[in-house]
């Protein structure tokens, strides 16, 4: 689940591990961006868009957004957990910051500074040199698949981001779509490559771990997709296939 298309890493990564899975994809393009939205609306909104997933009783609920991680995971888990395991997405800031920095953290500028990311700073960044970057305009861009738009927020964030940087943690998922524009705005000339680190892996493989099943590339692949947006069944939004992950998606299966 996620507001809008920032699902589809998480969900390639659930197929590239496990081309079998039946997938539920539900987001909420009724009530984008959630980013703005008081933390009681976003609840409101996060639990809709969960409960008309956990309707076709899933083994698993990711929350493929980082917005709704921080503001939503007690609520979905009070109501979902134990049946349905909730698996919540955390900016990768641990893993990008093991490599010695310094590190760039590019987020939606609600994120931006926010107490919730410089917690994580603090805890696992440890003493590396580590820049936030505010994104303004960039998931909205990617959300609608707008290519002028995309490309400028991303030369905004470039702009910001110094240009020692070692490693950039993508702490948006939308963000993850975009990742080969985002790493190319981001290289110094002449440098070994800049690092990007997201989320949708490691959110999938704790997925699995959760449902105590394991990974098999090689399986057999579902013709199970369902999208669901703000609650009803639809095909596979026209944005999503600029991406590879959308189009990977609908590849492997076709939308009901």
């Amino acid at each position: 689940m996620d507001s809008g298309i920032g699902l589809l890493a998480a969900a390639a990564a659930v197929r590239r591990l496990r081309p079998d899975a039946a997938l539920v994809l539900s987001s909420d393009p009724d009530g984008m961006p959630w980013g703005p939205r008081t933390p009681d609306d976003l609840t409101t909104r996060a639990l809709a868009v969960a409960r008309v997933a956990a309707s076709h009783r899933p083994d698993a609920l990711i929350v493929a957004c980082n917005t709704a991680s921080v503001h939503t995971l007690p609520a979905l888990r009070a109501e979902l957990e134990p049946s349905v395991p909730v698996i919540g997405t955390v900016p990768a800031i641990k893993p990008a910051a093991a490599g010695g920095g310094p590190v760039a953290i590019w987020a939606t500028p609600a994120t931006t500074g926010s107490p919730y990311q410089r917690g994580l700073i603090r805890d696992f960044a440890g003493s590396v040199d580590v820049t936030e970057v505010p994104c303004p305009g960039l998931a909205d861009a990617v959300q609608h698949a707008d290519e002028d738009a995309v490309d400028r927020a991303i030369a905004a964030a470039a702009a910001l981001t110094p240009p020692d940087v070692r490693a950039v943690v993508l702490g948006c998922t939308h963000y993850e779509l975009v990742a080969g524009r985002i790493r190319a705005a981001v290289q110094p000339a002449g440098l070994p490559p800049v690092q990007l680190h997201g989320s949708a892996d490691a959110v999938a493989a704790q997925a699995l771990r959760r449902t105590g099943a394991h990974a098999d590339p090689t399986a057999t692949p579902s013709s199970d997709l369902t999208v669901l947006l703000s609650g009803r069944e639809a095909e596979l939004p026209v944005a999503a296939l600029t991406y590879a992950e959308g189009r990977l998606l609908a590849a492997a299966a076709p939308t009901h």
